[in-house]
């Protein structure tokens, strides 16, 4: 059985990686397979997906208030192993009012060497990272920042205005972290903030910091989703009468965070974030709102249900 302290590691890593030689590298070759982009529209807006990759690690992570037997069933029944769950990392690129946006920067290799893959991604699509023009991140964690930052440490999106929520630009950045929440070794919670501090590093001179609750750029807003960091925020994409919701890291993965109630460890409040949940996810279900999720099987898009026990993921139907 894993002890708490393992489990959050092999969030971050796999078995045998020393996190604190991840600086972010660059973009792994290009292979042939599947594609990591996925085209669509909210209202007037063109909206592309951008895998950045995949991370994982122990189930329990994910779900810590889980019953060991339960958690097992799940996962047997979603035909998903039982020893590692496998997240994406889902950043989206906007197209609105002339400028690209790119939210959430992704990883980079900052959590392990299958992330990274932005990059690679983008000029699949004919596009350079001097082609971005904002770079929006919903917190400060090293999968949402790590590709702020080159191999050889310069400012990766070069001509990018960066967005971050000054409550987690305090917390992480400004200070050195209080991590205790963390269950794992004091080495590996210095390494752990290391990384962000690391990462951000090229545009710490330049960073613009947000309240949540405020509006980027018109037709992108950020709601207050608190709780698993200080300021995590959602963000909301409006053009017209359509919408899309990014949630962000309210929940990893729909199988354990969403169909089942199970908390996510990570989070460093449970509570407010177990609120900041429930508040965002009553709002898309009773606006029928297309939901993008970070962590979420790729492309990520889909709406969520109410149901007498909680709410229900639903995957929308892939588009040509």
């Amino acid at each position: 059985m894993l002890t708490a302290a393992s489990a959050v590691a092999g969030l971050i890593l796999p078995t045998g990686m020393a996190f604190a030689q991840a600086a972010p590298a660059a973009s792994p070759p290009a292979q042939a397979g599947n594609a990591g982009h996925y085209r669509f529209r909210v209202g007037d807006i063109s909206a592309i997906v951008l895998s950045d990759g995949l991370i994982g690690g122990p189930p329990r992570v994910y779900a810590s208030d889980a019953p060991e037997a339960e958690l097992q069933e799940v996962l047997r029944h979603a035909f998903l192993p039982a020893d590692r769950l496998t997240l994406n990392l889902n950043t989206l690129l906007i197209e609105t009012n002339g400028r690209r946006i790119l939210l959430e920067a992704g990883a980079g290799q900052t959590m392990g060497p299958q992330g990274g893959r932005v990059f690679a991604n983008l000029a699949a699509i004919g596009l350079r990272p001097e082609d971005i023009d904002v770079v929006v991140v919903s917190h400060a964690h090293p999968d949402h920042v790590g590709n702020l930052r080159t191999a050889d440490g310069a400012k990766a999106f070069p001509r990018a205005a960066i967005f971050a929520p000054r409550a987690d630009w305090d917390f992480f950045v400004l200070n050195d972290p209080d991590l205790s929440y963390m269950p794992v070794p004091e080495e590996f919670r210095r390494n752990f903030a290391a990384a962000i501090k690391r990462s951000v590093e090229p545009v710490t001179n330049e960073i613009e910091l947000y309240e949540a609750g405020t509006e980027i750029v018109p037709g992108l807003t950020t709601l207050p989703a608190f709780g698993h960091t200080p300021g995590m925020a959602s963000f909301l994409v409006q053009s017209g009468n359509d919408q899309l919701l990014l949630t962000a890291d309210l929940a990893y993965h729909p199988i354990v965070n969403v169909d089942r109630p199970w908390l996510p460890g990570p989070d460093r409040d449970k509570d407010t974030a177990l609120a900041s949940r429930r508040r965002i996810f009553d709002m898309a279900a009773a606006d029928r709102l297309l939901v993008l999720g970070f962590h979420y099987p790729f492309p990520g898009l889909g709406r969520m249900l109410r149901t007498d026990a909680g709410y229900a993921w639903v995957p929308v139907n892939w588009q040509f």
